[in-house]
């Protein structure tokens, strides 16, 4: 793993239009994003067509073509934003392949280490993502922490220091979301704010 304080100062080079700190920092944290796609994939369907260097691309081209409206924060806030893109193009790539197939069942994303749900019924990520996006309805914090812990592959100190929470908060943020995530994937129904803290 790369310093983080050289990942951050290439960061914020490339932030300010420095396309050489660009070129640096690829290399720097090519194995981190090659392990981080590798985890999604991982949890999805045994016959994944998406393979972790296609996934990486396409969330790399998603991420310069974003570089105007980032400024970049620090290394953690770097790997939070490529997981995010990475969930966004597992989902296009979720729906594109549901079209083709015309209604057929879309791929399920396995969250064993979530134990998000029961065994024997594996979420479709876009049952995960719809629930997701649901749940940073209700607590967009909650939302965020469960994208980095599960989509971004951050241990629960690095999405502490991120998002600037106490470690104790984050662990809490995890069970909740965990258990809101459960319900509302098993039972497909919108709960409020005040049902995800009596869990």
């Amino acid at each position: 793993m790369e310093s983080a304080a050289t990942v951050t100062q290439l960061l914020f080079r490339w932030s300010q239009g420095d396309q050489a700190a660009l070129e640096e920092l690829a290399p720097r944290v090519q194995r981190e994003l090659y392990s981080l796609a590798r985890s999604h994939l991982k949890r999805g369907r045994p016959n994944q067509t998406l393979q972790p260097t296609a996934l990486i691309n396409e969330a790399w081209l998603r991420l310069i073509g974003r570089l105007p409206n980032i400024q970049w924060e620090n290394r953690s806030h770097f790997f939070g934003i490529a997981a995010r893109l990475m969930r966004i193009v597992l989902v296009d790539h979720a729906r594109a392949r549901h079209a083709v197939k015309r209604g057929g069942a879309v791929e399920p994303l396995t969250l064993d280490d979530a134990n998000l749900l029961s065994p024997g019924k594996a979420p479709e990520i876009l049952e995960v993502n719809e629930a997701l996006d649901q749940l940073a309805k209700v607590d967009e914090r909650k939302a965020k922490v469960i994208e980095l812990r599960y989509f971004g592959g951050m241990t629960r100190e690095e999405i502490a220091a991120a998002l600037g929470l106490t470690l104790p908060t984050v662990k809490r943020d995890l069970r909740l979301a965990e258990a809101w995530l459960r319900r509302f994937l098993v039972g497909g129904s919108v709960y409020d704010r005040r049902s995800l803290e009596t869990y």
